[in-house]
């Protein structure tokens, strides 16, 4: 959310054309963005399934086709809804200026996901890890511990290790 807030912030600070009266506006119109290209992204993923999924040439044309027109309508509905929600006092400039808006912020998006890919690879969190021995709450699961004749402690064939019982003869 933060990375859209951001390239939204650059590209009112250097094109004319893109403005946003106040913060306020900027980051409700970022929130917009967010929902509306999550939406959209999700849409073209369905489309290029159906055409990868197609079985015959008229099920991959009419898909085709859906997508060539969803992706200019992306942005056509993009500046209809800031419009709707905001009026003037937020201008995404142009079909142009929008459209390039939209490829700078789906590129955005994509690096801020791989350096936190990236990141949480090098250094996972407790929470998520599956190994118990990177817990901070160990337990110890397995066989007894064994403990050979001269106090070594290891797991091996010799005595299992045994609270002394004052009742038992030698």
């Amino acid at each position: 959310m933060l990375v859209y807030l951001v390239v939204l912030g650059v590209f009112v600070q250097l094109l004319p054309a893109v403005l946003s009266e106040t913060f306020l506006l900027s980051l409700l119109t970022a929130v917009l963005l967010k929902v509306v290209l999550e939406l959209v992204l999700w849409v073209k993923k369905r489309i290029v399934g159906r055409i990868r999924s197609g079985t015959t040439r008229t099920v991959r044309a009419v898909n085709v086709a859906a997508l060539v027109l969803v992706l200019p309508g992306s942005k056509l509905l993009v500046l209809e809804l800031v419009a709707l929600a905001f009026g003037d006092a937020v201008q995404l400039g142009g079909f142009l200026a929008v459209t390039t808006l939209i490829v700078v912020l789906m590129l955005a998006r994509g690096a801020m996901r791989r350096l936190l890919e990236r990141s949480e690879g090098a250094n996972p969190s407790p929470r998520r890890s599956r190994d118990p021995s990177r817990s901070p709450h160990r337990c110890r699961v397995g066989p007894p511990r064994m403990r050979r004749v001269d106090g070594a402690n290891t797991r091996s064939r010799f005595a299992t290790l045994r609270s002394p019982n004052p009742h038992q003869n030698p």
